[in-house]
């Protein structure tokens, strides 16, 4: 299998014009950087050889607080015969009820419980059975229907790739293109078309009207105090974060809470939503006490004090991207990529001199054991666990599906390596990139394209040449998937970095290029997450090489990464919100009655 390894980094949808960098000459130099100063001769032969006075920057990041003992420890009763065959009853009991609905719109209710209480995987075919149906009886009438149910079938068959114009909605606006002003006094109608509003594409302006009309009313709706106490702990949810930028095993947690106090209960469906979710999470526990035991066997987490140690907070991005629990192998091998990223990215921000990254950077270009030689001893290790943990995963492929992958997960690695590096240079320079120099690096530099890479191969059998090919070109749908994880990053993380003199993030390039106020600078990353989402409404739903599986993990890989840094820097930081987040998911079963 031919592969060109040399790297051609594709244009953002920013579309920039690349400035030249100062050039790094050999001369002895100091660099003033925050509050560190380095001062180091670059190299003549090799590393070892050079004499050197380095005073290297520390991130000071606080040893995990899920170590490995306490990992190991973790238990579950969720398993067995017993458990599974009491699922396997209420599964059977649910589908059932999906037969006997009648009216359309009680299965749309259904479909979305389902959904919300995240056991949907169990009835995929009897979900696409419905909305099947249900847009071959319709012939497009919908002037039937109300405000919440018009919303709701909208959304969820555009959720599942029927393609619903937005002029659905026409009938509920007046005259001069503006919503019906009568329509704020049904919120949860107004609820329900908000979150209809963010499955929208660029350039719906009805959709765009509908989400500034509903996010007003809803916000005057919680000022006002006057609905129901469920309804508004509804809203207040929505308006945080729109459903479709959930993670969907976060909100199975938080809705299953919810519906236990709805007066239109389903027991049954309540029963299988707890038992489905304790039975899951054991199955996670097994899985990260796996990737535990391979990361205290790197020893990295130990030798490296200087990096993030974050073996839980890796593994739980593995859950938002995929929960279900025939995905063991996909969540083992995802986090083992993860925690490499981290490590690596903190040699590189944090620890690394230019001169040491020059020369891990070429040997993982040219993926030759033998390059190790050069590197200085603490970078030995690094790079040895990224070659072999990458070529194993290389090598069960080509065992399992007779496919070379490596030469492209190589290539994606040496990618990321190569915009780290820009990045470091742009540091021991001093340098400021324009807004647009910065992103066409930085959703790159995030290291997006690395997962989604590794994601693919993993998700899709049989690998084709062509699928292989069109993934190393940065398809739309992994480049829109990275910039949300990058915008998300960018504004959870960059306070505590630009404190320890890191590199200017999007909000301070664009701050610096501007003269827009931080909070300005802030809208508008949000704004522009926002309009990323919508190019990855569209090309969900372009055809391509990829599986509808993928194009999913791509989409959960934004939603994760909002989740991820809604708060601030729930990676690395281990507050509050990521500490419950770890208890909630992966530690503390729902209780059953």
């Amino acid at each position: 299998m031919a592969l060109a390894l040399g790297v051609a980094v594709p244009t953002s949808f920013y579309s920039p014009t690349r400035q030249r960098l100062p050039s790094q000459t050999s001369a002895s130099r100091v660099y003033a950087h925050g509050r560190v100063q380095r001062t180091f001769r670059c190299m003549a032969v090799s590393l070892q050889t050079c004499k050197q006075n380095i005073v290297r920057r520390s991130a000071n990041y606080q040893p995990p607080i899920w170590d490995y003992d306490y990992v190991q420890s973790l238990n579950s009763k969720y398993v067995g015969d017993v458990y599974t065959k009491r699922a396997a009853k209420l599964v059977e009991d649910v589908k059932k009820m999906l037969d006997k609905v009648a009216d359309p719109f009680v299965g749309l209710d259904m479909i979305d419980d389902l959904q919300r209480l995240g056991v949907f995987y169990h009835f995929e075919e009897d979900i696409k059975r419905v909305l099947e149906n249900i847009s071959n009886n319709s012939s497009n009438d919908w002037n039937g229907e109300d405000l919440h149910g018009t919303a709701l079938k909208f959304r969820l068959m555009r959720q599942h790739g029927y393609n619903i114009p937005q002029g659905v909605f026409e009938r509920f606006m007046d005259e001069s293109g503006s919503f019906k002003a009568c329509l704020h006094q049904d919120i949860n109608g107004m609820l329900y078309l908000y979150e209809a509003s963010y499955l929208s594409v660029e350039g719906e302006s009805i959709l765009d009207e509908a989400r500034d009309f509903t996010t007003k009313y809803l916000r005057q709706s919680l000022k006002r105090r006057d609905i129901h106490h469920d309804l508004a702990m509804l809203v207040s949810h929505a308006l945080e974060l729109p459903l479709h930028w959930r993670v969907t095993r976060l909100e199975a947690r938080w809705f299953i809470d919810v519906y236990e106090r709805r007066p239109d209960i389903n027991p049954t469906l309540l029963q299988l939503a707890k038992l489905d979710y304790n039975m899951v999470q054991a199955t996670h526990q097994s899985d990260l006490k796996h990737t535990s035991r391979w990361w205290k066997g790197t020893g990295l987490g130990e030798k490296w004090s200087f990096a993030r140690d974050r073996l839980m907070e890796n593994f739980l991005w593995t859950v938002g991207m995929d929960f279900k629990p025939q995905f063991g192998y996909h969540r083992r091998v995802t986090t083992i990529v993860n925690a490499l990223i981290t490590t690596i990215d903190d040699v590189y921000d944090v620890y690394g001199t230019l001169d040491e990254l020059l020369l891990f950077t070429n040997a993982v270009e040219r993926w030759d054991i033998t390059a190790m030689e050069q590197l200085p001893d603490y970078m030995k290790i690094c790079f040895l666990a990224l070659f072999n943990s990458i070529n194993e995963i290389g090598y069960n492929t080509l065992k399992e599906q007779g496919v070379h992958i490596i030469p492209y997960l190589q290539k994606m690695w040496a990618d990321l390596c190569k915009c780290y590096l820009l990045e470091a240079k742009w540091y021991y320079s001093g340098y400021t990139p324009t807004f647009e120099e910065y992103t066409n690096n930085a959703w790159i530099s995030i290291s997006g394209p690395v997962i989604l890479t590794h994601a693919y191969f993993l998700s899709t059998s049989p690998i084709t040449m062509e699928g292989s090919q069109w993934l190393v070109k940065y398809p739309n749908i992994i480049q829109w998937s990275a910039t949300i994880l990058r915008l998300a990053n960018d504004l959870g993380t960059s306070p505590d970095e630009m404190k320890r003199g890191d590199i200017p993030k999007s909000i301070q390039c664009y701050m610096h290029e501007t003269g827009a106020s931080e909070k300005e600078a802030r809208e508008h990353i949000k704004y522009l997450i926002g309009e990323t989402w919508k190019k990855m409404n569209k090309d969900r739903g372009v055809e391509s090489p990829c599986s509808h599986t993928f194009v999913e993990l791509a989409l959960n890989l934004g939603r994760m990464a909002q989740c991820m840094y809604q708060y601030g820097d729930g990676h690395a930081a281990q507050d509050v919100d990521s500490r419950d987040r770890v208890l909630s998911l992966l530690i503390n079963p729902v209780p059953l009655v």
